[in-house]
Order: C-alpha cells, then sequence, then structure tokens
C-alpha cells in the first residue's frame, strides 16, 4: 500500500505498466493493473540458486508462462551450464568478464544485438545506446519495433515528428475523441478516467474497434467511490463501429469521401467550405494529389474493406464534422499490420483537412503500451538514428559513430537463423514471448554464442539460452537504488512527452541484484574500459549520466534542475506548435491507395483473419491470472473469440475445442491446438486470441510496409475441429 500510494506521484516512481501521463490531481493515481504490477514486483518469492539447482531448463521450459511469473524475482547472477541443464550461481565480475569474453571475439560489432524493453529508464537506455555505438553498431532492436514503430514513422513522414502533438489536458477540451483501434479496459486503463471525464463534460467519444470491448461502453470510475461500491457506471462511446481487422484506413477514407462531398456542395453554393483552407495552404502540402485520391477511392471497395455499411462511415464523419476540435488517438489495432504506416497516415491526413494540430483539445495521440518505451527512443534505442544525434554523441565524445542502420526486431532475428549474431543482450523485455513465429524465434535465440538476459523475474526467454547463457537480476521500479553517491532516482517519459523522476522506495529482496544503469555500467567497463567514458562513476551518480543526456539530446537542457519540476517537464513538439521538420517544411498529405488485399503474397480464399490480443489479467507478455473478465473468460487463456454465425456455418459448437492452423507461403506449418471456441460480438471473417499462446501463427517475414512490424493483428488463418474431437464426430 505504501508503494501504491507513491505510485504515480510526485517524488514517488512512475508505474512500470502503462505509458499514460499523469494528471497529478487525483488521490491515488494508478489502476488495477498498474496495481498488479506493482504487487508482483514487490513479492516475497524468490527464484535463488536454489530453485535452479532443483529444476532443469528442460523441465521449467515444459511450464506455463502463467507458472513462471510466479516463481519470484531473480535475486542472484546465474550461467547456464550446457552440460547440466542447470543455471549455476555466477559472480558479477566473472559475468561480466564472460560477456567481455564473448564480445572481443567477435569479427565486427554488428554480430552483437542490443534489445530493449519499453521498462528502462531514460538513464539506463541512454547509457545502454551509447556503449553500442561505441562498439560500432546500430543493432537496437526494441519492443517499439513490434508495437508503435508505424505510429513513429507515419507521423515523421507526415508531421516531421515521430510523437502524439497532445497534452493530457487537451482531452478536458476536446469535443470528439476518434479511438481507433486500442482496449483502454486493459491495456492503459487510466485513459478511461479521461475518456470518461471528457465525456461528463460533453466531448463525443467515438470508437472504431473490431471487438465490444465492455470497457469502451461502460466504465466505473475509481476516483468516484460510489460508482465502484455500487453497480453505477458512466457511459464512454458515445457511438460504437466494428470494422473489419485491417479496415480502419478504408473506414477514414470513406469519412473523408462524405466529408469531401459536403465540403464541395458548400463551395458550389457560394458557402464556406468545411476544410480549413488557410491552414491547408500555409502548412500543407500535396493537398491535390491526396484528393485525387479520394475521389479514385470508390465507396464500394470502401465498405468492402471496412466492414462498415455507407451509413455508419457517414455517420462517423457528421460527428466529426460537428466537432471544431477533434482528438484522434489510436494504439496496435491500426499499428500491427502490413498497410499500418499508411493508416496512421490517413489519420493524420483527416486532422489536417481540419487544421486540428496546433490548437487546444486537438491533434494526434499513438497511445504507447509501455512505460518509457517512447523515452527509450527519445535515449537513442534506434536502429535507425537520425544524423543530428550521431553528431552531437560524436561531438561530445570525441569518436565517429556507425552511420549505417542497424537491426529492428525482425531482422535481428532473421539474423539470429543464418548465424550472423555472436552476441544478443536483453535489456529487460521477454523477446521470446513477444516476438513472433515462436519455434523460430526460440531456434534463432538459441544460435547466439551468448544470450544475456538483465531482468527482474524469470520468464520465457532464459529457458532458450544460447551456447552460453547469463541471467543478470535486476532492481525494479519500486526498489531503492542504492549507488555510491546515495540513493539514485530514475526518469521516463509518457505518451504525452512529459518527462518524469521516478524514486523506488522498497528495500531489495537480495543484495545481488543491481540496478540496470549499474549492470549496462558493468558491461561496458568489461568491453571497453573506462579511458574514455568513467563507466563505474556515472553509474555512482545518475545526475552525471543526465548531464551527458542534455549535452546530447535536444530538450533536455538543466535536466537535472528540470527534474526538480512536481509533475516532470514537457519536452515539446515541434508539430504541435505548426513547425513541421519534413523536406517541404510543411505538413504531408499521403495519397496512397488503400491496399488491394491484406495478403497479397496469398493466391488462395482467407477463411479468417486472425488478431493476437492480451487478456485482462496480463500485461505485454506478464501473465497475472487466467481470467478475463471484461470478456467472460475464466479459468483458461487457450480460446478463440468468433461470430457466433461464423460458428454455426462451419457446425462447430460453443466450447468445442479447434486448431487454428496459419495459411502463408513459405512452407511452414504453423499451427496451434486445442483452442475452445468463445462466441463473441465480432464481426464475421474475424477471430481474436490471447499472445503470447497464438504468437507462433505469426510468420516472422510478415511485417508492415516501412514499419518492420509484425502483422500481429492480421493473420490468415483457417480452424478445423482439434483431432479428437474429429475423431469423435467421425464416430
Amino acid at each position: 500500500m505504501r508503494n501504491l500510494m507513491r505510485m504515480n506521484k510526485a517524488r514517488g516512481f512512475d508505474c512500470p505498466g502503462c505509458a499514460w501521463g499523469d494528471d497529478n490531481k487525483s488521490t491515488f493515481s494508478f489502476c488495477e493493473n498498474g496495481a498488479k504490477a506493482v504487487t508482483w514486483e514487490a513479492t516475497r518469492r524468490m527464484v535463488d540458486t536454489d530453485f535452479f539447482a532443483k529444476h532443469s531448463v528442460t523441465t521449467l521450459y515444459t511450464q506455463s508462462d502463467y507458472f513462471l511469473e510466479y516463481q519470484g524475482r531473480l535475486t542472484h547472477p546465474l550461467r547456464y551450464n550446457a552440460e547440466t541443464d542447470h543455471y549455476e550461481p555466477i559472480s558479477w565480475d566473472d559475468a561480466f568478464a564472460l560477456i567481455a569474453q564473448h564480445i572481443k571475439a567477435m569479427d565486427h560489432p554488428d554480430q552483437m544485438e542490443l534489445y530493449t524493453s519499453g521498462r528502462a529508464s531514460n538513464e539506463a537506455s541512454w547509457l545502454y545506446q551509447l556503449f553500442g555505438r561505441l562498439m560500432g553498431t546500430n543493432n537496437f532492436p526494441d519492443c517499439s519495433n513490434m508495437c508503435h514503430e508505424a505510429s513513429g514513422t507515419g507521423l515523421k513522414r507526415s508531421i516531421g515528428v515521430g510523437k502524439g502533438t497532445i497534452r493530457l489536458d487537451d482531452f478536458d477540451h476536446a469535443d470528439a475523441i476518434f479511438v481507433f483501434g486500442q482496449n483502454p479496459g486493459t491495456n492503459h486503463p487510466r485513459m478511461l478516467h479521461s475518456l470518461r471525464h471528457a465525456a461528463d463534460h460533453g466531448a463525443k467519444i467515438v470508437t472504431f474497434n473490431t471487438l465490444r470491448e465492455r470497457g469502451l461502453e461502460r466504465f466505473a470510475d475509481p476516483q468516484k467511490p460510489l460508482e465502484v461500491v455500487t453497480s453505477r457506471a458512466g457511459n464512454i462511446s458515445s457511438s460504437y463501429y466494428q470494422p473489419n481487422l485491417g479496415g480502419d484506413m478504408a473506414a477514414v477514407r470513406g469519412m473523408v469521401k462524405s466529408l469531401l462531398e459536403t465540403h464541395r456542395a458548400r463551395l458550389a453554393a457560394g458557402e464556406s467550405g468545411l476544410f480549413d483552407q488557410t491552414f491547408i495552404n500555409a502548412k500543407t502540402n500535396g493537398i491535390e494529389a491526396y484528393l485525387e485520391a479520394v475521389d479514385n477511392t470508390s465507396w464500394m471497395q470502401i465498405v468492402a474493406q471496412s466492414g462498415l455499411t455507407q451509413a455508419q462511415i457517414r455517420e462517423a464523419a457528421a460527428i466529426y464534422q460537428s466537432a471544431d476540435r477533434v482528438i484522434c488517438t489510436w494504439a496496435m489495432g491500426i499499428t500491427q499490420h502490413k498497410h499500418s504506416v499508411d493508416t496512421v497516415r490517413e489519420i493524420t491526413n483527416l486532422q489536417l483537412l481540419f487544421g486540428q494540430l496546433g490548437k487546444k483539445g486537438a491533434g494526434l495521440c499513438p497511445v504507447r503500451g509501455h512505460s518509457n518505451v517512447q523515452g527509450n527512443r527519445t535515449m537513442g534505442i534506434d536502429e535507425k538514428p537520425a544524423k543530428a544525434f550521431l553528431d552531437a554523441l560524436g561531438n561530445h565524445f570525441n569518436f565517429e559513430p556507425p552511420r549505417a542502420a542497424g537491426h529492428n526486431t525482425v531482422e535481428a532475428l532473421n539474423a539470429m537463423l543464418r548465424d550472423e549474431v555472436k552476441v544478443l543482450i536483453a535489456l529487460g523485455g521477454n523477446l521470446a514471448a513477444a516476438a513472433p513465429d515462436s519455434p523460430r524465434t526460440e531456434e534463432a535465440m538459441s544460435r547466439c554464442g551468448l544470450t544475456v538476459h538483465i531482468s527482474t523475474k524469470l520468464n520465457r526467454s532464459h529457458l532458450v539460452p544460447g551456447h552460453e547463457g547469463l541471467i543478470l537480476p535486476t532492481l525494479g521500479r519500486t526498489e531503492r537504488d542504492l549507488q555510491a553517491t546515495g540513493n539514485q532516482f530514475i526518469t521516463v517519459e509518457d505518451s504525452f512527452s512529459m518527462v518524469h523522476a521516478s524514486e523506488g522506495i522498497g528495500i531489495p529482496l537480495a543484495e545481488t541484484q543491481r540496478s540496470e544503469t549499474w549492470i549496462v555500467a558493468g558491461i561496458a567497463e568489461a568491453v571497453l574500459g573506462d579511458e574514455k567514458v568513467k563507466w563505474r562513476e556515472l553509474a555512482g551518480d545518475y545526475n552525471l549520466i543526465r548531464e551527458h543526456i542534455a549535452a546530447t539530446i535536444p530538450g533536455f537542457a538543466d535536466f537535472n534542475a528540470k527534474c526538480d519540476i512536481p509533475g516532470g517537464f514537457y519536452l515539446g513538439n515541434a508539430a504541435a506548435e505548426l513547425r513541421f521538420n519534413t523536406p517541404s517544411q510543411k505538413a504531408e498529405f499521403n495519397a496512397s491507395a488503400l491496399p488491394t488485399s491484406l495478403f497479397p503474397n496469398l493466391d488462395q480464399d482467407v477463411p479468417f483473419t486472425l488478431q493476437t490480443l492480451r487478456s485482462h489479467d496480463q500485461y505485454n507478455t506478464t501473465i497475472y491470472g487466467l481470467d478475463d473478465r471484461y470478456r467472460g473468460v475464466f479459468g483458461q487463456r487457450e480460446v478463440v473469440f468468433i461470430n457466433p454465425d461464423d460458428m454455426a456455418d462451419l457446425g462447430f459448437t460453443e466450447g468445442q475445442n479447434v486448431d487454428i492452423e496459419t495459411l502463408w507461403n513459405d512452407g511452414i506449418t504453423r499451427r496451434v491446438s486445442g483452442f475452445k471456441l468463445v462466441p463473441y460480438n465480432i464481426p464475421r471473417g474475424n477471430l481474436a486470441a490471447y499472445y503470447p499462446e497464438t504468437n507462433p501463427l505469426v510468420p516472422l517475414n510478415s511485417f508492415g510496409d516501412d514499419s518492420g512490424t509484425p502483422t500481429s493483428k492480421s493473420v490468415p488463418v483457417k480452424l478445423e475441429l482439434s483431432e479428437a474431437l474429429a475423431d469423435q464426430r467421425i464416430a
């Protein structure tokens, strides 16, 4: 309880869950999932050396992710012994020496992959990228590659900055909020408070989401105790549309087509048009080509691809038209498709037509799903770093950083499969469970000469070590970080470009646990020495790291002083100030056509399109429990949500077990078995199931154009009765 009352508060610690912003007004600033994250991190259960002496890696591999999570906190550095198939204790010095031995034996720096989780602090992430670039590589695959890469890519191309343009209090001033492809009730529940507050003040909440989600329909606000202890709840969505998976771009294109008709009709009648022509003329480029693309898109194609009727799309357009200030917000339901970059740009097109940037209560809002995933990118965790950043880093430390693009996550895994990677270091995360095509991902990781996992708790990735493997136990956000100069705090960045200080108070479970920053510094010193960078000094005083950040990254001048600002400080956003860092120095309309197919490489009919998603008792790959009460699922995870009419047409019944098989063209069979059918309010031809259980179905080389993000929301599949049931039916 002491931890929870200091979460997301000034001089407290930032939630280790989602990246939603802090309002700094509420009595308590955490949600159910945030409370779970803190409670699970603060467990007194230990995965110590005795545990690994009792359990072989092969035995642990057969256990569920739920079981692994429940074993508790890692406490000692461990080295995998392939002969005994057990992890065994190793000293910190010997662990660093082993890492240095493997890295120094590499033929070139690009034989190393430096993976990063979104939970890593700004300080640890910045130090990590400095180590990699001093080594000579830009191989920084990270969790952003698998979630919001399309947001960053699309927004950079359209408005010159890869972040959202709004601040949290803009929700209080919006007339309408359009929510695309996200389920806040499970993935970022504190957002529901902002949506509910906006709805209470008259804003129209318009939802586009394939599944009907209870959290997007009604919400009992925990800041209002009467709603929590009674059945009272407030409405969220005033309109709810259920497009086909991958159909959001077509839906938005249809809205624009409808609005364009009204705009032209008004002009023809001698009235002022709908669009903000002053903004368009002064601040944008490419309007003519875009409107021509809209004219060339037929209603037949829009309706077929979106799965919505023309009347529904026109209704949504009318709501948009009636609002002066509009926020468009989205998450991974938008970003995990082949055409996701174009979808993000289509949403941006809509906002540009009405000049919805640079004014209060309006703008673009990609909602990051993991605390500090945006901060990691700001700190330079980027396989395609900007020239200006590399120049600043090189000038500050007097070296020439590598300029060639490195590997994203999919590229890194493919490089491992080609035996081109000698060392994989993972700063947090659970790559084996998070990445697509699970058997191939695990094979890729096992081919590495050395795998190093910097982790708080046991997870799937630890059980697929390379030829040699290390687990290095790290502190969590909630815990006190005592270094040479005293207690340290770290910083993180939320989805609204606010940077917060975060300082844990809990006593670490074991003296052998170390902070992420200390571990990264120890690795760097063992490999590079301390002639150019005094790594141990930086690890002993995080203020020194922040001074280097201030010298190399825009927006962080006087970083240490700004950390004392209650509630954090705002980094700023050029596009929100109507400064567009594009080649034309203007916001760019995108005239891309709608995709002809979600699966252009397939020459066969696709019976179903599957999306992978989280349950309510889950955060990313962390499984807290086996219930999903919002969707009526209890005590199980191997389920598949299906439209009741689709189930009937197949001759299947509720509760039967089916096998799900991917339809792809590379000769690899991808199949999961024994998934229980659950009828659900979802459009026909669409399915949904939990990950990581269904990650084996996502082909490694099925990824978004220009983003490299796995297409986890559009997997072509077929269903068959599980073998035992099929045999019974034949009998």
